[in-house]
């Protein structure tokens, strides 16, 4: 098989609730810049796609009743789910996590309260 279907074929198995390195674009403000991880928050019924929609993570973030905490590769982290957004599948990296239910639960919840859905 080619180089380049095997890497196409990945994204195949992008699931909701996995934890993603990927590339932010260069942002301004507050946005996130660097190489981060990111949560699939987007339904799997809609998967796949040529974007995704993620939450990035940040260690350094304050902690707010909106930011839920979860542990990716043994550290905690907190989800941003306010700035969730469309990340094209090319600039996601390879899986280093999955949240369990409980933490996706806290996601859902973050993301009822910031989308104003409840």
């Amino acid at each position: 098989m080619r180089c380049s279907l095997l890497l196409g074929l990945w994204s195949l198995f992008v699931l909701r609730g996995d934890v993603r390195r990927f590339k932010v674009p260069k942002g301004t403000g507050h946005e996130q810049q660097s190489p981060t991880f990111g949560v699939v928050v987007q339904a799997e019924e809609f998967l796949p796609r040529s974007v995704v929609l993620v939450a990035p993570t940040s260690q350094s973030a304050r902690a707010a009743s909106f930011r839920p905490e979860v542990e990716v590769r043994g550290e905690l982290t907190r989800v941003l789910v306010e700035h969730v957004g469309a990340v094209d599948v090319a600039r996601l990296g390879a899986r280093v996590g999955h949240l369990n239910s409980e933490e996706m639960w806290l996601v859902d919840e973050a993301l009822t309260t910031v989308l104003g859905l409840a």
